[in-house]
């Protein structure tokens, strides 16, 4: 029974890490900006992150998802009522994880113990962290309106990032364009 809890703890420990890798979108506004004079935006990327696909692809579902918001696409900077600018930054986390075998019969006084040598391996593995940053100008007072973050695991695949891009967009510009609440 002792083994057993201790090897349920343990799986739980090795889980945790895997937890907290959610995507985290955060939004923010000013709260005196009237939103409903933007009627068109031009956007672009502000920072790359070397994967030109993948910018491409950002920036298309930005463009998708303020359209779906009833903005049109302007022709050119100049022509727009905002500009949207996005940047990203990619940056490789490195993740420790430890199996202990060799349990005996499971825990003792001050960590594994009861009738048995508990040995240890760790294994290292490195996983890309994504941050997306979408900053919403006006276009004529050149004062930032919007913000909106999106922080994620980035993966080897790319048909994962396109759904992780696609839900970043969604998540950002869900009840959008913002509203202040009313006093």
């Amino acid at each position: 029974m002792k083994v057993r809890t201790g090897l349920v703890l343990v799986a739980l420990m090795l889980a945790a890490p895997m937890l907290v890798r959610a995507q985290d979108v955060n939004k923010d506004f000013d709260k005196a900006f009237d939103f409903s004079k933007i009627k068109t935006f031009y956007a672009k990327i502000g920072t790359g992150w070397g994967n030109q696909l993948s910018e491409k692809r950002v920036l298309s579902d930005i463009t998708e998802a303020l359209v779906g918001r009833g903005w049109k696409v302007a022709p050119s900077e100049a022509a727009a009522d905002a500009e949207v600018i996005v940047h990203g930054a990619t940056e490789v986390k490195k993740n420790l994880n430890t199996f202990y075998s060799g349990m005996g019969g499971g825990w003792g006084y001050g960590g594994w113990g009861g009738g048995g040598m508990a040995t240890g391996t760790t294994t290292v593995s490195e996983y890309r962290v994504g941050t997306l940053v979408v900053d919403i100008f006006d276009a004529k007072g050149k004062n930032l309106v919007f913000r909106g973050t999106a922080t994620d695991e980035l993966s080897d695949k790319p048909e994962k990032n396109q759904k992780k891009s696609e839900k970043a967009a969604e998540k950002m510009f869900k009840d959008f364009p913002p509203v202040p609440k009313k006093k």
